[in-house]
């Protein structure tokens, strides 16, 4: 939040104003939605994480001491509830995997989007690092201060998912 009106509608939110989280919310709705998307890879859980993520952050408002960290503050939010719905995937897989045939048929709800493919293609930090990048806008030292990840390793994270993103998007389309 940058704007002396952002910061207002903050202080507001902070005592309770509906309408006022409601404007912040609506500045920020679509790069969260986005980023819990490339994620999950799943257009349902990606528009419950973010619900889930306005109803923990509307209630939590109060708390926020610095008007201008809103941005950060929800987004950290919303990758928390994103780990929390990875670490579903994983205990659904593992129920799964006794039975192959289901796995193979449940195992990308996108197919044929071959974005989504790709995405799902990187490990969970390469996704994370490329879609705060690029659908975020983050620079490096905001990614690592919202996952936690060192600087460098950001860097390579980035580096290494534009290159695999690259390749099996160029592999896609030779098989077309």
């Amino acid at each position: 939040m940058k704007t002396k009106a952002d910061m207002s509608l903050v202080k507001k939110a902070a005592k309770g104003d509906t309408n006022a989280f409601a404007l912040l919310y609506k500045q920020v709705y679509e790069e969260l939605y986005y980023y819990a998307l490339a994620n999950l890879c799943n257009e349902d859980d990606a528009a419950d994480c973010v619900q889930d993520t306005a109803l923990d952050a509307f209630s939590g408002i109060k708390k926020l001491r610095d008007e201008n960290a809103f941005k950060g503050w929800i987004m950290k939010i919303l990758i928390t509830k994103i780990k929390l719905k990875q670490k579903e995937y994983i205990k659904q897989r593992e129920n799964v995997c006794a039975d192959e045939q289901e796995l193979v048929s449940c195992s990308n709800a996108f197919e044929g989007v071959e974005i989504m493919d790709a995405l799902s293609s990187l490990s969970d930090n390469e996704r994370a690092c490329i879609a705060l990048k690029y659908i975020g806008g983050y620079k490096g030292e905001e990614i690592t201060k919202l996952t936690g990840i060192e600087h460098s390793t950001v860097r390579s994270h980035i580096t290494r998912a534009r290159q695999k993103l690259r390749s099996f998007l160029s592999d896609e389309e030779e098989q077309l």
